[in-house]
């Protein structure tokens, strides 16, 4: 339970090029020896890593993201790039290697990208106080040009005073010249000022009253801007206290919402600057934007017109000729790609997904944020991720005729799509030929037949250098974590060799120990199904069995890399040096296994997820003869809640359980998440009660550790105290509390993550081990 630095060594991570592609960069802190995201860098052809200076860090040329993943961040030759790094714009010249300082201002200034020509650059500039303002620099002058000019508040109503005040102002007019003259100066002055605005080039103000601003920005041809505007939806946050301060006062914590809350409704607006006139989008057109989901059909409701429809972009073609949204329901069972006609704000379908359940899947964010799409560089067709086939895949579709392509198929996801420099080939990461292995891929731009070029078993995370004859690589194995590596590639695209291990970092303590590779095995399932495990068999069993639920749901840990709950692991070598067998399960809803898989959960968490271990439970009994109270169970957050779910509803099939960081009540988690699964508590009330522990509470006879956090703000600590009374209120006996005051829902310090597992193991021992209920003469 040592920080991994201190214990294992420490490993890299996020390697990635720069766009002079010379060398591969990562973060490491190797024996703990630097700070956790020290930045090092290594030749691709060998060599050994040096640390990078803050100078040093401060001047590199802009990180590699892919030529097309910002197309216009660079001019039309790919000869210069231009980038924001701490709020400020830089220009990068690839020719002579030189980064040159844009702005040096005390604005946050983002998203910059060339005007047509290369001679601009436009951006966003975000001010301490009011809306953004997007802005145009002259590169060879310096001047800068204002293109947007948003503000808060109503604008300047006209003054039609009343027909007493109306009164009294014409015979001041008429009584005294100097009135007279005056108000004809004033008159003539704002007929002046709005005229010099205009020669200037000023844009006309646009008032938003109270409504806040959102993705602002303007089409390459810098006719149309686009933004959103939204109304304060009035959520009520959620409050912490953190007792453990330095000042030794409690301090108060404001922390997210609850589910249900209402939401923003941000709403599409145009702004003509040719025509010097702003107007909304309708997105109420769109095939299904009422569609009610089949449990309020149910209900006999058809239709929501009540719904809330939120756009992400619009993403312009690079030539500006065609711009399309990414339309997302708030309860995210519709998806729509629909080409924006921004000259009337009118919206056609290019591609629809609906999902009773809910969109999600690599590639395609179910947090109703934008997903991973792109331009092909003919401008004319738009690609993106679909589940429509079962797992997440390619497509692409024509704006102009509306026709979608698949450009791969199969019982397989592919992830982290990259465009080639001439846009003629893709890079990807896959898990086709085994769903516990990631290998990258390179496929022509239109499909066809897939090449693998990674052959190292594990997980191979892979970024591609800006020449395109080498990839860096993350690579890691189930008992080795990850290091990096360089694969050449040949002038085809294909492996040059064998991938160069370029870090080394585990230390000798840690290398000393035998760690295995957990063996893959598939629990079958009473629905048929062969459920994923991974298994750690002792050489000397005990007669008892630890099952472990890995957290977030959709997240996969049966696979041949190395996991996320690394302490886990190595905890699960320990139980099996005293004779446990430990069975690790990608229960339904985890990542990985395409659509019905991921919303197997749907409207019942604790349905069929808690199922698989309930099979899982029967299937040690049948295979290694452990009896169900000789089986215990253990988890945190997600793996938390199945935990309390099967000691409260499934208790004959378990023995004892450690439920960490729990979810005890879905209503009180967070909407993003939960609003996808169980839909809102108030319309869908019945999926809350069959899937919320403390409903289920009376059931608990088994013994049961409750660990948790005391300002964890994602399952926050009033989960564990709401069920804490419940326990006590229902007179149950055979349960612990255990608060850890500093930490937060992923623990930090070494000795809370000793003293958790410390509880943990001495859970299992005496509630399904060999000497279970304190009898010595057993085992």
């Amino acid at each position: 339970m040592r920080r991994p630095e201190a214990f294992i060594g420490g490993w890299p991570s996020d390697a990635y090029w720069t766009d002079r592609g010379d060398a591969i960069y990562f973060s490491w802190n190797p024996q703990g020896a630097f700070y956790a995201d020290s930045l090092f860098r290594v030749r691709p052809g060998g060599g050994r890593p040096e640390r990078v200076t803050p100078a040093e860090r401060r001047a590199l040329p802009p990180r590699f993201q892919g030529w097309h993943a910002d197309r216009l961040a660079y001019d039309s030759g790919f000869g210069r790039h231009v980038f924001a790094r701490g709020g400020d714009l830089f220009l990068y010249r690839m020719g002579d290697n030189a980064t040159v300082r844009l702005t040096e201002t005390r604005e946050s200034e983002s998203y910059p990208r060339f005007a047509p020509g290369g001679d601009r650059v436009v951006y966003r500039a975000d001010p301490d106080a009011g809306h953004p303002v997007l802005y145009a620099l002259d590169l060879d002058t310096g001047a800068r040009r204002q293109l947007t000019d948003l503000r808060s508040g109503a604008a300047p109503a006209e003054d039609t005073p009343g027909a007493q005040a109306a009164y009294l102002r014409r015979q001041q007019r008429r009584l005294f010249d100097v009135v007279r003259r005056r108000a004809r100066i004033d008159s003539l002055s704002r007929v002046e000022n709005e005229r010099e605005d205009a020669a200037r080039g000023y844009p006309t103000p646009y008032y938003t009253g109270t409504r806040s601003v959102g993705t602002l920005q303007i089409d390459p041809a810098e006719r149309f801007v686009t933004f959103t505007l939204a109304d304060d939806p009035g959520t009520t946050p959620t409050r912490l206290t953190r007792y453990v301060t330095e000042s030794g006062y409690a301090e108060e914590l404001r922390a997210r919402p609850k589910v249900g809350s209402p939401g923003t409704r941000p709403a599409l607006y145009v702004q003509d600057r040719a025509l010097d006139t702003t107007y909304a989008v309708t997105l109420t057109t769109l095939p299904g934007a009422y569609g009610a989901p089949d449990y309020a059909r149910e209900r006999g409701e058809e239709a929501d017109s009540n719904r809330a429809l939120l756009p992400f972009g619009p993403y312009w073609s690079p030539d500006g000729r065609f711009a399309v949204l990414d339309v997302r329901t708030r309860d995210n069972k519709d998806r729509w790609i629909a080409r924006l006609d921004a000259a009337t704000g009118t919206v056609t379908s290019l591609n629809h997904q609906r999902d009773e359940a809910w969109i999600g899947g690599p590639g395609i964010s179910w947090w109703v944020d934008e997903s991973t799409t792109g331009w092909m560089p003919d401008g004319r067709r738009f690609w993106f991720q679909s589940e429509e086939s079962g797992y997440s895949h390619l497509y692409t579709v024509d704006v102009q005729t509306g026709e979608v392509e698949a450009l791969t198929s199969g019982a397989f996801e592919v992830s982290e799509p990259m465009l080639s420099r001439d846009g003629r080939t893709w890079f990807f990461l896959s898990s086709e030929g085994s769903p516990y292995e990631r290998h990258a891929y390179r496929m022509d731009a239109d499909g066809g037949a897939r090449t693998r070029l990674t052959t190292m078993t594990g997980r191979n995370d892979f970024a591609v250098a800006p020449d395109e004859r080498s990839l860096s690589l993350l690579y890691s194995s189930s008992n080795r974590p990850p290091e990096v590596y360089s694969l050449a590639l040949t002038r085809n695209g294909r492996p040059d060799g064998s991938a160069r291990r370029l870090t080394e970092s585990p230390n000798a303590e840690w290398l000393a120990y035998p760690w295995r590779e957990p063996e893959i095995i598939e629990i079958p399932a009473s629905d048929g199904v062969g459920v994923p495990a991974r298994i750690y068999r002792p050489e000397r069993p005990n007669g008892a069995a630890v099952l472990f639920v890995h957290g977030a749901g959709y997240l996969q840990n049966v696979h041949r890399w190395w996991s996320t709950y690394f302490r886990e692991y190595m905890f699960h070598h320990l139980l099996a040096e005293q004779g446990y067998v430990v069975l690790d399960l990608d229960y339904r809803a985890s990542e990985g296994y395409g659509r019905d898989w991921r919303t197997a959960v749907y409207r019942h968490m604790g349905g069929r997820d808690l199922q698989d271990y309930v099979d899982a439970s029967e299937w040690v009994g049948n295979e290694l003869d452990i009896p169900p109270d000789r089986v215990a169970i253990y988890g945190g957050s997600y793996g938390g809640f199945i935990t309390l779910m099967a000691l409260f509803t499934e208790g004959e099939h378990f023995g004892g359980g450690a439920a960490l960081r729990s979810v005890t009540d879905w209503a009180h988690y967070n909407d993003a998440y939960t609003r996808n699964i169980l839909n809102a508590p108030a319309d869908d009330s019945l999926s809350y009660a069959r899937s919320s522990p403390i409903e289920f509470a009376a059931g608990l006879n088994d013994p049961l550790l409750l660990c948790h956090g005391l300002v964890d703000d994602n399952v926050q600590p009033q989960d564990i105290f709401r069920l804490t009374q419940r326990l006590i209120e229902l007179g149950k006996t055979d349960w612990e509390l255990a608060i850890y005051p500093v930490e937060s829902h992923g623990f930090v310090e070494p000795a809370s993550w000793t003293d958790e597992y410390r509880r943990i193991l001495e859970l299992i021992e005496r509630s399904v081990g060999p000497r279970r209920g304190g009898d010595p003469s057993e085992g």
